[in-house]
């Protein structure tokens, strides 16, 4: 940073070439998969030789904590706008649009969505406390709050529920429980619950499952938000 505050030119071009080397990266695992992922792979594409990409990535494992950490922070931020951007409307209103972004991103980052969610990078080893900690308490805590949209409506669902906070993560719940404290141990398995349904529809129809047994995979993935509205006792 010069003086100022403002970016020097030659801090924009390493930004960019930065930038460009991750979005490569995403490309080479498209089309070969997370073993694709290597910094002399990456430099031949870049038409960069290999110590010329080491001055940006000292290591694989630092290019791919990067990634994530951007792929992961890009997904928080979709589904916290869509959360925020429902503040004050129905519960239902608000679990379709947190929802529907969290689909929405997948689908128009399907090689973002794989590394953080699908296809391990072999060998690679993440950072001690996560690539994207600050991200992944955001989601964290999104699917909290969908479950606490839903637990008036749902709680008599769960009378006899034996979930006890034992159940869960400690991790989990240091998230969870600052940011909800009324959810009891049966509101944590509701938000999990809600993670499996959601998880699930996108998973298949991003690695291609889901295509060649409809024509219209947002029609299911509305009905299948709908069915579980409906099981909640959540109007639609």
């Amino acid at each position: 940073m010069s003086r100022g505050g403002t970016t020097t030119r030659r801090e924009r071009l390493r930004a960019e070439t930065a930038a460009e080397i991750k979005e490569v990266a995403l490309a080479l695992m498209a089309s070969g998969g997370p073993d694709a992922i290597t910094l002399r792979a990456i430099a031949r594409e870049m038409g960069m030789t290999a110590n010329a990409i080491y001055g940006y990535f000292a290591t694989r494992d630092e290019l791919v904590t990067a990634l994530v950490h951007d792929v992961y922070t890009a997904l928080a931020d979709a589904v916290d706008t869509a959360w925020e951007s429902t503040s004050g409307a129905d519960p239902a209103t608000r679990i379709r649009g947190w929802a529907h972004a969290f689909r929405g991103w997948g689908l128009a980052n399907p090689q973002g969505f794989r590394l953080i969610y699908g296809d391990p990078v072999p060998g690679y080893r993440a950072p001690e406390g996560g690539a994207a900690p600050d991200a992944a308490h955001r989601v964290c805590t999104g699917l909290a709050g969908l479950a606490a949209s839903a637990w008036p409506h749902a709680r008599h669902l769960y009378a006899g529920s034996e979930f006890q906070w034992s159940d869960f993560d400690p991790g989990l719940l240091d998230k969870v429980r600052p940011a909800f404290p009324d959810l009891p141990p049966a509101g944590v398995a509701l938000a999990l619950r809600i993670w499996a349904h959601l998880h699930g529809l996108v998973s298949l129809e991003i690695y291609g499952h889901m295509r060649p047994q409809t024509l219209s995979p947002d029609k299911l993935f509305h009905e299948e938000l709908t069915q579980l509205l409906r099981a909640w006792a959540i109007a639609p």
